[in-house]
């Protein structure tokens, strides 16, 4: 089991900007997701100034799913500035990595993926979610430091990569070369 909670407002709305879609997992049977704090939360953030808000439904973490419903929708996402994305850690990662292909929307996490014990129904590591209960995804482009850098670092690589490689494991993109330039894509240097 996944459970998930509500980031504060006050974390999320200074990420804000310019027209917001907030989309919604659908989420599976193994994931504990807060809906009535989620609609709280996401209200208060759409009355704070936000224009356009509109609410979608949306099954993140499966790839048949995400494909189809960016396919389908991709005129829709483009016209938003922000997408608040409300799931666990898993969906806002698969969600961000493909989105790019149809909107240069900034990206936000509206939840914390928290750790539970025992088993999880499904395998959280296996789509880079450490189960953290404290999300960084806002902070990196929705790539997770902790699971993308071999030393699960959250300021920054550590100088050992070559060629854009981690340096423990050449055969794997280091993960803060992976974040830097999906940064990259968001904030692009001004001359």
């Amino acid at each position: 089991m996944l459970i998930t909670k509500v980031k504060p407002v006050d974390e999320i709305l200074p990420l804000v900007s310019g027209r917001v879609i907030a989309l919604c997992c659908e989420g599976c049977s193994e994931v504990h997701y807060p809906e009535k704090d989620v609609v709280a939360v996401l209200n208060k953030i759409m009355v704070s100034g936000t224009d356009n808000a509109i609410f979608e439904l949306v099954y993140m973490c499966s790839q048949e799913h995400l494909d189809l419903y960016l396919q389908n929708n991709a005129d829709l996402l483009n016209e938003f500035d922000t997408i608040l994305v409300a799931s666990c850690g898993v969906g806002v990662q698969a969600l961000c990595g493909k989105v790019r292909n149809v909107s240069s929307a900034t990206v936000i996490s509206v939840c914390d993926t928290l750790k539970v014990p025992g088993f999880q129904g499904l395998t959280p590591f296996k789509f880079d979610c450490a189960l953290c209960g404290e999300c960084h995804l806002n902070e990196t482009a929705a790539i997770c430091p902790i699971t993308s850098c071999a030393k699960s670092l959250l300021g920054g690589g550590c100088g050992g990569a070559k060629n854009g490689m981690c340096e423990t494991d050449s055969a794997v993109e280091c993960g803060w070369e992976r974040i830097y330039k999906r940064l990259a894509l968001y904030n692009p240097p001004t001359p």
